[in-house]
């Protein structure tokens, strides 16, 4: 997918690399450097400079910052909750990322499909429960979540993570919805390998 196919990016003007602000042009470069191609994300998002700015440092700091989750853990509630909105660009790119953080492509696909019959363990299988409460239906998560979860040895600042994982991701799911975000081709085939 090219930059300049607009029309296969977002249902929003891209505005071009040059023409985007230093800052965000930078961050851009830099992906790409990094993974040889832009992910239409940052494109979609250039639209609105602000909201980029914000959307990258929410999303660094809960996907990238040190947690006792892991990398490997937070990309599975990603996948998780974006394939319970049917955010095919999250499902895609993220199982990509999940694939290559957990070097297990096998356990990062069931979880696109369905994470209650994935090769995970309980423990991985109760944040996923709690995750997808905190997507589907945050407004009946109660104390008895917090003590099921600490059965499991999480504490509350790891319910934090989880929580803002699956809160973040399910304003990410809805932008890529509605901006009609597609996935680029180099995402099916990454950490299969």
């Amino acid at each position: 997918m090219h930059p300049s196919d607009t029309a296969a990016i977002s249902r929003f003007p891209i505005p071009r690399l040059e023409d985007m602000p230093e800052d965000i042009r930078a961050r851009i470069v830099a992906v790409q450097e990094k993974s040889g191609f832009i992910p239409p994300v940052f494109l979609t998002l250039a639209h609105r400079p602000d909201e980029f700015r914000a959307f990258v440092a929410s999303h660094d700091a809960l996907m990238e910052r040190p947690s006792k989750l892991t990398k490997a853990e937070r990309e599975m509630i990603v996948v998780a909750t974006s394939a319970v909105t049917q955010c095919q660009y999250c499902v895609i790119a993220h199982g990509a990322i999940l694939r290559i953080r957990a070097k297990n492509p096998l356990m990062a696909d069931q979880i696109a499909t369905n994470y209650r019959k994935a090769d995970i363990t309980p423990r991985q299988k109760a944040m996923l429960d709690f995750a997808m409460k905190v997507s589907a239906s945050a407004h009946l998560v109660g104390e008895a979540d917090f003590e099921l979860l600490k059965q499991h040895g999480f504490d509350d600042e790891d319910i934090w993570d989880m929580t803002g994982v699956s809160a973040f991701f399910g304003m990410s799911n809805r932008l890529a919805n509605v901006t009609n975000m597609r996935p680029n081709a180099e995402f099916y085939a990454m950490g299969r390998g």
